[in-house]
């Protein structure tokens, strides 16, 4: 669906986005992610054709996009980061006049099924201008799918929206996934984006480090992982025991609980178990704690982006 090959944009002595290649899938939600002036936005810009790229080539369903082409747009929905609305249209009006645009004929039917979805149905008659900022993120959302496109991009769709609404938007991206559209979601709110992208790409000074699954993610960001182990009894000698093999990095207690920090990724739990009933000690339960994608992000320092770029160059 969206394919950049060494796509760059220099503002003058700015390079906002570096030798960028993505390959979006047909049918997956894709995850765009970095902090803040990363190039998300300006990536985006491209992909819709309103700034050309300095260099390298992207294409859109196939086709590479070019300066005035406006045709590719009608089977793309967009969701901008600041939804700002200064028309004098109540929002159903507002959303009438875009289905129009795009010439869905008698859109009333869907225009109801969104405006319920999103909870603005008894709101519809008000003035788009006037409604909150939550409320006008939703009424987006609801223009970029009135003409039901092949493709929903989406810049930090729920910025500015209560835990409700972000339930209502996270429900209708998973709908338009499953009746077969693609999303493209750019956003540095992690926790949203490990809840809803089937894969992952981590921009960061506009160079794109890794793109991956969320389990490929870990893998290639954790060098540690957590192990939780709840014992019937814990002892000194038991602590000391574990505390010398060359595989554990640090041992924590509280109560009959120990965490423990493993210098790798390797499954380790047989070694474990073993070394417990060597001890004494029975084991009650035995788990790993997964990284979550914000605590994985955390780990790219400097350092860590340039291991992860030649990891990516070579593999």
């Amino acid at each position: 669906m969206i394919k950049a090959d060494k796509l760059t944009k220099r503002y003058q002595n700015h390079l906002a986005v570096d030798d960028l290649s993505l390959d979006v899938r047909a049918g997956e939600i894709y995850g765009f992610l970095g902090p803040n002036g990363a190039g998300k936005t300006t990536t985006i810009h491209m992909l819709l054709g309103l700034t050309p790229p300095s260099s390298g080539r992207l294409l859109v369903f196939g086709e590479e996009v070019k300066p005035g082409d406006f045709a590719f747009k009608r089977q793309i929905g967009v969701v901008a980061e600041e939804p700002v609305e200064t028309s004098r249209m109540s929002a159903w009006e507002l959303v009438r006049f875009f289905a129009g645009l795009y010439a869905v004929a008698r859109p009333e039917r869907r225009m109801e099924e969104l405006f319920h979805a999103l909870n603005l149905w008894e709101v519809r008659h008000g003035m788009a201008r006037d409604y909150s900022r939550g409320m006008r993120q939703k009424l987006s959302l609801i223009r970029a799918l009135i003409h039901e496109p092949r493709l929903l991009i989406l810049d930090e769709p729920v910025s500015g929206l209560d835990p409700h609404g972000i339930k209502q938007v996270r429900e209708m991206i998973e709908a338009y996934q499953q009746a077969g559209g693609t999303v493209f979601i750019s956003s540095h709110i992690l926790s949203e984006i490990e809840h809803s992208a089937n894969r992952i790409g981590i921009l960061h000074g506009g160079r794109l480090l890794v793109e991956d699954t969320m389990d490929g993610l870990r893998q290639r960001l954790a060098t540690q992982q957590r192990m939780q182990i709840e014992l019937d009894e814990v002892t000194p000698a038991l602590i000391e025991r574990l505390e010398h093999q060359p595989f554990i990095a640090q041992v924590s207690r509280q109560g009959n609980q120990l965490t423990l920090l493993l210098r790798s990724n390797e499954d380790v739990r047989a070694n474990l178990s073993r070394l417990i009933s060597e001890a004494g000690g029975l084991i009650l339960r035995m788990q790993s704690d997964k990284m979550s994608l914000e605590e994985a992000f955390v780990t790219i320092t400097s350092q860590d982006a340039l291991r992860l770029a030649e990891q990516a160059r070579t593999s």
